[in-house]
C-alpha cells in the first residue's frame, strides 16, 4: 500500500467514525500504522494473535468505541474461534480489515499465500460474515462507510479485503 492509499484509508475509517483499532501487523497494509499512531482521535492496540485482536476489539465496541481490527489474510483464520464465540454468538459489530492474501489481484502473491486466497470468502462464507473486496483508493472511502453502517445495521462482524493497488 503507497502513503496515498494508506492516508485515504485512514481518513475514510475516521469519517466512518471508527475509533478504535487492535492490529497485528503485516506488510500489504503496514502503511496505515503510523498514520492511525499520528492521529490522537483513533486508539489503537498491537496484539501478538489475531484472535486477541478481535477479543480486544469487542470489548471496546462494547463498551461505546466503533472498532476495527486490522490483520493479514492468514489472521481470519486464526480468529475464527473468537469471531464466533465473541463476534456472531454475542453480536458484537466490529469491522475487520483483511490484506486479501493470495487474492488472484495480491500483487505479492506467492505459493505460502495463495491456498489461503483460494479459501478466504468461503471461509467468511461459513462464518456468515459479509463482506466486500477493495482494490482500489477509488472505492475504499464508500466502502468503509457502507461496511460500517452495514456492522451496526447486523450487530456483527463484517469485513474488507484489502488487495490490488493495496497489495503493491
Amino acid at each position: 500500500m503507497n502513503s496515498e492509499l494508506a492516508s485515504q484509508t485512514v481518513s475514510a475509517l475516521k469519517e466512518a467514525g471508527i475509533s478504535f483499532v487492535s492490529y497485528l501487523p503485516e506488510t500489504r497494509l503496514s502503511e496505515m500504522v503510523p498514520l492511525l499512531q499520528a492521529d490522537s482521535s483513533f486508539m489503537l492496540a498491537p496484539v501478538a494473535s489475531e484472535a486477541e485482536a478481535v477479543g480486544i476489539a469487542a470489548g471496546a465496541a462494547l463498551a461505546g468505541k466503533d472498532a476495527a481490527v486490522y490483520m493479514e489474510g492468514t489472521g481470519l483464520f486464526v480468529s475464527c474461534y473468537s469471531l464466533l464465540t465473541v463476534g456472531e454468538r454475542y453480536g458484537v459489530p466490529m469491522l475487520l480489515l483483511v490484506a486479501y492474501v493470495g487474492d488472484f489481484e495480491d500483487r505479492r502473491n506467492t505459493f505460502l499465500f495463495s491456498h489461503y486466497g483460494t479459501r478466504t470468502a468461503g471461509l467468511l462464507d461459513t462464518l456468515g460474515i459479509q463482506y466486500r473486496v477493495v482494490d482500489s483508493g477509488r472505492t475504499v472511502a464508500p466502502r468503509i462507510r457502507d461496511a460500517v453502517r452495514a456492522m451496526h445495521a447486523s450487530k456483527l462482524p463484517v469485513a474488507l479485503l484489502f488487495t490490488g493497488e493495496f497489495t503493491e
